[in-house]
């Protein structure tokens, strides 16, 4: 690959996204498969299909990711950690957290601190990481910048764009939503602490797009063309697609 990346460096940067509704359990362990098969950092599944993913994930190198507060961030701060340890405890190794959006909106950060702060001790408290869920499409920059600041003072592993249904009604009255934008992820690069990753999720869906994201200062993604990204990546590699002949299996 160009700049010294290998394909793996390329594979470990995707949590292989399997959070629609509409998913059934084999279509879980399809998409589980498929993770397995490109050897990505993490299937991001639903709470209930924690013990799933782990079987079908067993002896490989692919982590269990699971949501809390998932897609809306409406849950009370006290089954935002119940949730996100039950899932900690059922063998999750990363935790995606959704905020309280309509608390940052109405300007109540010692809320949204206090939310940030205690899931994140319960997570980092069993070994696992937090990626706290901002929400970008609903925020303005100077909402942004402030969870890039109360994020980076609790130190939790990363912070991230979007859910991918973070629909927002246009002027057509259609509902629709950007996800993880250039300048957003420049915004977010630029007032986090270094050592806090930032996951880039919803509009990812190129090998192209994964290299421009990177090139920002990603370090991880949540996407559901998972097989079409590094089967690209493979081709400019001049190796062979993994998914070549195989119906790969997408998140929906």
């Amino acid at each position: 690959m160009d700049n010294g990346l290998t394909w793996r460096d390329l594979s470990k940067m995707i949590d292989h996204s399997l959070l629609h509704p509409t998913l059934s359990d084999a279509e879980l362990r399809s998409g589980c498969d498929l993770a397995r098969r490109y050897d990505v950092a993490t299937v991001c599944i639903k709470p209930y299909a924690i013990g799933l993913a782990r079987e079908a994930l067993a002896g490989s190198e692919v982590a269990v990711c699971a949501v809390a507060g998932f897609p809306h961030g409406n849950s009370t701060i006290g089954i935002k950690i119940a949730e996100a340890e039950s899932a900690v405890l059922a063998g999750a190794a990363e935790i995606d957290m959704v905020i309280n959006i309509g608390k940052a909106l109405g300007g109540d950060w010692g809320y949204v601190e206090r939310e940030v702060r205690l899931v994140h001790e319960v997570v980092a408290g069993h070994g696992a990481i937090l990626k706290v869920i901002f929400e970008n499409d609903y925020l303005k920059d100077e909402h942004i910048i402030r969870l890039c600041r109360i994020c980076s003072d609790i130190r939790v592993a990363y912070i991230k764009t979007s859910t991918g249904y973070g629909f927002v009604k246009q002027p057509d009255g259609n509902y629709n939503y950007q996800g993880a934008t250039d300048r957003h992820l420049r915004l977010m690069r630029q007032h986090a602490d270094p050592s806090v990753g930032i996951k880039a999720a919803g509009g990812v869906r190129t090998l192209d797009d994964l290299l421009r994201v990177r090139s920002l200062g990603v370090t991880r993604v949540g996407a559901t063309a998972t097989a079409a990204i590094l089967d690209e990546a493979r081709r400019r590699a001049g190796l062979s697609p993994l998914g070549q002949g195989v119906r790969a299996a997408q998140g929906y």
